[in-house]
């Protein structure tokens, strides 16, 4: 069974990538209380310690004191960034639809989780409801992400409107990336869509496949994001809740990614 894994601290001064093997880190924190006073993990058992952004420390307990987990570290492993960032952009939708949707595409390696204002959404993300639900969204990814003992944590995004979703497609596409509208009526298949290629020395591109609510995305959404340069996609014969179909794309797409080649 693999180590379960656990956030460091972001306000850490030291980056996980200083330590080696060998070497002693103290997990502390609401994450060091969770594994030493919740879980009760104790000496000799194995922790993975991720630092959200590709570095893990393979690690074995060697004592507790209260809510601080001291752990030998046996291995570093840095993944590399990946050479196409997955971009899931979800429509809001009522109910926990919409975090059912993201919790199962960041497990399925999603890189970026952007919320969509659209016009059919139900819910709506004003003032301080749009902060706590943010907030929200941001919590389900980061549990998610220890689920799936990734070593990268998605990043949630701000809301954005159609509008502002159409110039980040056009960005996007400018930049050598593709971005992919679901759409039922679509003739396209999502299998058949060409993926943007690695960039190389450049950086990364971008992919962002958009997913709108239940009632659908808009004709006028659909024609502002391929006027944006966007290509409609099917995923296939049926029409998937806006809960399914996210996770799905990402599968998909991770999958003609080489992603699960390993």
């Amino acid at each position: 069974m693999s180590a379960p894994v656990f956030l460091a601290e972001t306000s850490s001064a030291t980056p996980l990538s200083s330590y080696g093997e060998g070497s002693v880190y103290v997990l502390d924190g609401s994450e060091g209380r969770h594994a030493g006073v919740v879980q009760r993990r104790g000496p000799g058992e194995r922790i993975d310690v991720v630092d959200g952004v590709g570095v893990r420390l393979e690690t074995v307990v060697e004592s507790v004191v209260g809510g601080s987990v001291h752990l030998r570290v046996l291995r570093v492993v840095v993944e590399p960034a990946p050479s196409v960032v997955l971009t899931l952009v979800q429509a809001l939708a009522k109910g926990d639809r919409d975090e059912m949707a993201i919790e199962a595409a960041t497990e399925l390696g999603a890189n970026v989780i952007l919320p969509w204002q659209a016009e059919r959404s139900v819910v709506v993300w004003r003032g301080d409801r749009a902060a706590k639900s943010r907030a929200r969204w941001v919590s389900t990814v980061r549990a998610a992400t220890k689920q799936a003992r990734r070593a990268c944590l998605p990043t949630v995004g701000d809301a954005v409107t159609t509008k502002q979703l159409a110039v980040r497609t056009a960005e996007v596409v400018a930049a050598g990336g593709v971005v992919v509208v679901l759409h039922e009526e679509a003739t396209t298949p999502l299998a058949e869509v060409p993926l943007p290629q690695a960039a190389g020395d450049w950086g990364s591109r971008e992919l962002l496949v958009v997913v709108g609510p239940e009632g659908g995305i808009a004709e006028a959404e659909l024609a502002a994001l391929t006027d944006a340069g966007a290509v409609a996609a099917r995923l296939g014969p049926h029409v998937l809740r806006t809960s399914t179909a996210g996770p799905v794309a990402v599968a998909m797409l991770s999958e003609r990614l080489g992603r699960w080649a390993v």
